[in-house]
């Protein structure tokens, strides 16, 4: 199928009548529905309720018994090995790192928890402009399933407890609750503007990011009730991610070209910055593995941000592609994954020396938004936003290894399950 890209302006907005778009999207905003979001979700314990996680301050070392580790074949081994991790200032209740060096230790191949590893191996579609979540197997590339869901469907959320998906509707201003483990589809649960969703990691609150509402909504992870709601101070939040720690988080703004910093436990904005470069549209957020680095999407920018998380430091540019958008970390905690919806390109960063190692390009072109790895890491998984369809990469040479046709504006793709112990939201962020 030939590229249907859009030149690399700010994109319009494939969605909706031109009523709902005046009376929704005012200004700005109208544009931007075939942006990428980001998707999280809500705790769900035994079906639709959520559970949240107790516990103490921590400044000790924490022995943490590793229950699996990958074997030469990728096949996961039992392993009795522990872990000793040394935790300064954790977030009360947040589950303790399985290293102190590897944010992602958690999620080596096939390390599924016990809690997902039953699960059949499905990916997660929501076509933003069809209202449906196409069902792909990924051991077949072929479409099981289609459902409907409510209007406009950003993202699929893991829940932090992993026995849900979340799908965001966000004009419909609702979650849909799907069963992984069977295919259920529960009743949708009424939450306002939920764009994006993601979840602190002592899995307490859920947090939406209410992009048109201008604000981050801090939801009772039980009832979905709202604790608190945060006046966002920029246009556009969209994608965040956590501090190895888990005592804040950092926060992209598309529209506005902004980045914050949140208190996770005061439920606060402690920082604001602008980053250098008029137009700028940043994305997604990511940290590196040894939690020092953050990573910026940024698709006007046609690259990624980096900066110093704990200093919020001026972020500096590495150009990747153009219309750079999403983030995935590799299985063995060594490569980035960068989309470049733009050109229809994936580049592929190095953690360790910083540089880029690799461009892989669609053949015929494509628009790959957001999506994530397969639980073995051998598969890439994007969805074409402008092409509807989706993409399956090998990650050892970024060879095409299926193109699937699915509905209009594919988004925010969950592929599921993942390996890791809990997740933080939107597409699936595992510790």
């Amino acid at each position: 199928m030939p590229a249907t890209t859009p030149s690399p302006q700010r994109p319009s907005a494939h969605r909706g009548t031109a009523a709902s778009r005046q009376t929704r999207r005012p200004g700005p905003l109208s544009r931007r529905r075939l942006l990428p979001l980001s998707a999280c979700a809500a705790l769900a314990g035994g079906g639709l309720l959520l559970t949240s996680a107790c516990g103490s301050p921590a400044r000790q070392q924490v022995w943490q018994t590793m229950t699996t580790r990958t074997g030469a074949d990728g096949a996961a081994a039992s392993s009795p090995a522990a872990v000793p991790v040394s935790v300064d200032n954790r977030l009360p209740g947040m589950p303790p790192l399985l290293s102190p060096d590897d944010v992602y230790a958690a999620d080596r191949p096939n390390a599924l928890s016990p809690v997902v590893r039953n699960d059949p191996p499905r990916v997660y579609v929501p076509n933003t402009l069809s209202d449906t979540v196409t069902v792909i197997d990924p051991a077949t590339y072929k479409v099981n399933d289609t459902i409907q869901v409510g209007h406009e469907p950003q993202h699929v959320v893991p829940s932090w407890d992993l026995k849900t998906l979340w799908v965001n509707n966000d004009l419909g201003n609702s979650l849909t609750p799907i069963d992984p483990a069977t295919g259920r589809v529960g009743a949708p649960v009424d939450v306002h503007d939920p764009y994006n969703l993601y979840f602190t990691p002592d899995g307490k609150y859920a947090v939406v990011m209410a992009s048109n509402d201008h604000a981050l909504v801090f939801r009772d992870a039980h009832t979905m009730k709202v604790v608190k709601s945060v006046p966002s101070e920029c246009a556009g939040v969209n994608h965040a991610d956590f501090s190895p720690d888990g005592r804040y988080f950092i926060v992209s703004c598309e529209f506005s070209g902004d980045l914050l910093k949140v208190d996770t436990a005061k439920m606060e904005i402690v920082a604001k910055q602008k980053i250098p470069l008029d137009g700028s549209m940043p994305q997604d957020v990511k940290i590196s593995p040894n939690g020092k680095v953050w990573y910026v999407a940024d698709m006007m920018a046609n690259g990624v941000w980096e900066l110093d998380g704990d200093s919020f430091s001026v972020p500096t540019l590495l150009k990747t592609g153009a219309g750079a958008h999403g983030l995935y970390v590799s299985r063995d905690s060594k490569d980035l994954y960068i989309s470049n919806r733009g050109e229809g390109s994936i580049s592929v960063l190095d953690f360790a020396t910083g540089q880029l190692v690799h461009k892989w390009q669609i053949p015929g072109g494509g628009s790959p938004d957001m999506g994530g790895v397969s639980a073995d890491g051998k598969v890439l998984w994007l969805s074409g936003r402008y092409n509807s369809e989706v993409y399956a990469m090998s990650t050892t040479d970024g060879r095409l290894l299926a193109r699937i046709p699915v509905g209009d504006g594919p988004h925010g793709l969950c592929v599921y399950p993942q390996p890791g112990r809990y997740s933080l939201g939107h597409t699936g962020i595992f510790r």
